[in-house]
């Protein structure tokens, strides 16, 4: 008899982007004539930069000549794009990677759900509340909780982000062994400073935890005396890894590619206390299960390190910024408390109102979806999300809606 992983009996009913598509699809069935805004979701929606496409489109041409096809690339990623991130996003901030510790892959999300696999099923974790949902469901479906208790899952350190705290959330109180930070943060749009993110390298090279940094959302960032990468930090190296994305930055959720920076001196430890290399375990995994991403996508991620390519990503993120301020200026003239929007696509908002409520009055009176906040934990209650990643005349609409909507009694 084949048996099952039983800790996935512990997950909830579904993925919080599966019931909010549920809901909108049911909606869209019984109203076909209302034109839905999607604000929900962080989709991207305006094209490839053309530096991007250009090389994408060179690359296809080289797969159709015999004399330049590609077959199976390097596992980690061809080094042409490995060298292009090294140069393009950490030197330029004074951070010294070797390329052989960049991993290209096909996702953030990927990434970030797949590394909990290294580590041993009683490790302990801390993941700030709310949080990215894929943070906590990887590790529960790994068996590292108990059961769903009131909001959170037994066994979890939930490291609360509220305003009390400027969504920052404090050090863990008791040892953990993993820490999940992300900054700018998703879903809270909150950015952290030098000074408040040295704290948190200190405590992991104290107790020999790692952190697992989420940096998908750096490109949005408009402070240039604000980190950009942890390893801006002294002695980040030792004890974090670093996942970035193109998906927001670039405009690849369609077309898949990511990288995570694993440093060869960031070590884990055996049940002995013996030391090993993390690049060593993360690249024997890579190496076993994925095949890297496909050659044109590599070429076309390869240009967006061009300085044409970061101007024309520089314009693309400065277009969903304006977005953002559109919805948390909007947001905030009918009353209600915002962060998030500055240095993020996302508005995090205050709706002093069960979260899920708040969804359905805005897609039923106004057509628009947006996030609602409990479903990216207990601390999220009493909140939404509202994304930037639309077009301008979308967003305008979309806020005109909502502001007839909440307007009415």
């Amino acid at each position: 008899m084949i048996t099952m992983n039983e800790h996935y009996l512990k997950l909830q009913a579904s993925y919080l982007f599966s019931d909010i598509a549920k809901r909108v699809n049911a909606y869209q069935a019984d109203h076909p004539d209302q034109t839905i805004i999607r604000l929900g979701i962080g989709d991207v929606t305006r094209a490839l930069p053309e530096a991007c496409i250009s090389a994408f489109h060179r690359a296809v041409d080289e797969m159709a000549d015999d004399a330049t096809f590609r077959g199976y690339g390097p596992e980690l990623g061809y080094d042409f794009l490995q060298e292009a991130i090294v140069s393009g996003d950490f030197q330029p901030r004074g951070v010294t990677l070797r390329p052989d510790e960049v991993f290209v892959s096909d996702g953030a999300k990927c990434d970030s759900g797949n590394f909990q696999e290294l580590f041993a099923p009683d490790t302990r974790v801390a993941v700030p509340d709310p949080v990215y949902p894929v943070y906590v469901d990887t590790n529960v479906m790994a068996g590292r909780t108990a059961a769903w208790r009131d909001g959170r899952y037994e066994g979890l350190v939930y490291l609360e982000s509220t305003a009390d705290n400027q969504y920052i959330p404090a050090l863990p109180q008791e040892a953990v062994d993993l820490i999940y930070l992300c900054f700018p943060n998703n879903p809270t749009g909150s950015m952290i400073t030098a000074d408040q993110l040295r704290p948190w390298v200190d405590y992991a090279r104290e107790h020999n935890a790692l952190i697992l940094y989420d940096a998908a959302y750096v490109e949005f960032i408009r402070d240039n005396s604000l980190p950009q990468s942890i390893y801006e930090i002294d002695g980040a190296k030792e004890v974090a890894v670093e996942f970035r994305s193109l998906s927001k930055t670039a405009g690849f959720t369609g077309t898949r590619c990511a990288y995570t920076i694993v440093p060869r001196e960031c070590q884990v430890y055996d049940s002995q206390g013996n030391a090993h290399a993390l690049h060593d375990l993360w690249d024997r995994r890579q190496s076993t299960k994925f095949n890297s991403v496909s050659y044109p996508v590599q070429r076309a991620a390869e240009a967006a390190f061009s300085p044409e390519g970061r101007k024309q990503i520089r314009e693309l993120s400065t277009y969903y910024l304006g977005n953002a301020a559109l919805i948390r200026a909007a947001m905030t003239s009918l009353g209600y408390a915002c962060v998030g929007g500055e240095h993020s696509p996302y508005v995090w908002i205050k709706t002093n109102t069960d979260s899920w409520e708040f969804f359905d009055r805005l897609l039923q009176k106004a057509g628009v979806v947006c996030t609602p906040g409990a479903g990216f934990g207990k601390c999220g209650e009493g909140y939404v999300r509202l994304s930037a990643f639309n077009s301008r005349e979308n967003v305008e609409t979309a806020l005109q809606r909502v502001s007839d909507a909440l307007g009415r009694a």
